[in-house]
């Protein structure tokens, strides 16, 4: 009796092993498997089952698109203007494997690499040049930090610069001269209206001459 309860009860220890290490792998995530400490496998979605003691998931990573969106950096144009400018990059993993041991910190590695090459972008641009290019510093600050990434297993889609924020004595000149402009649009359209009525009073309407000239013969 005390036989067929130690082995009910081993048998209930094997299964709850066997269960517990029944791994199931959801759709867009890959699990980064080690082996007593070293990497071992990327499973991907589906059943797995793992090795008890031996095996371990180091890490589960998901193969979504995902968006980091980065605090205002201070950068200085190449006329000595210092602004702020937040970025959002989309990024999507491509090698779990690089992913998990390429780099400790991937998000903060991206975003110190993200504000060094907008530096250094920003700093070969002049301020209007800057605040009128945002395609450009796209376009230049996504093809750096894909490559960049590379090595850790990243695929950057995309950077967008959300905000350029320049000082505010600028933003207050750049207002003026703003409404500067609306003020002299408006008075040239005034002045055009203005014309345009002169014109047509001026204007003697056809009808109406033959119609003046016939009473003055009548008369």
């Amino acid at each position: 009796m005390v036989m067929f309860f130690l082995i009910l009860a081993l048998v209930f220890v094997v299964l709850l092993v066997i269960i517990t290490n029944i791994v199931i792998v959801p759709q867009s995530k890959v699990y980064v498997v080690e082996r007593l400490g070293s990497y071992s496998d990327t499973w991907s979605a589906g059943l797995h089952i793992k090795i008890p003691f031996i095996e371990r998931i180091a890490k589960k990573v998901s193969l979504k698109e995902q968006v980091a969106d980065f605090p205002p950096q201070p950068v200085i144009t190449r006329d000595n203007v210092t602004m702020q400018i937040d970025t959002v990059v989309f990024f999507q993993v491509m090698d779990a494997k690089l992913y998990t041991y390429g780099v400790n910190q991937p998000i903060a590695a991206i975003e110190s690499l993200s504000a060094t090459t907008l530096r250094n972008i920003i700093g070969e641009m002049e301020l209007d040049h800057t605040l009128t290019s945002r395609d450009v510093i796209n376009g230049k600050i996504t093809a750096i930090l894909d490559e960049a990434t590379d090595k850790w297993g990243i695929k950057v889609n995309r950077v967008e610069v959300k905000n350029i924020i320049p000082p505010r004595e600028i933003q207050e000149a750049m207002e003026k001269q703003m409404k500067a402009e609306r003020e002299k649009r408006a008075v040239i359209l005034k002045a055009d209206g203005e014309k345009r009525r002169r014109g047509r009073k001026g204007i003697c309407h056809p009808a109406r001459r033959c119609c003046e000239a016939a009473a003055h013969s009548g008369g």
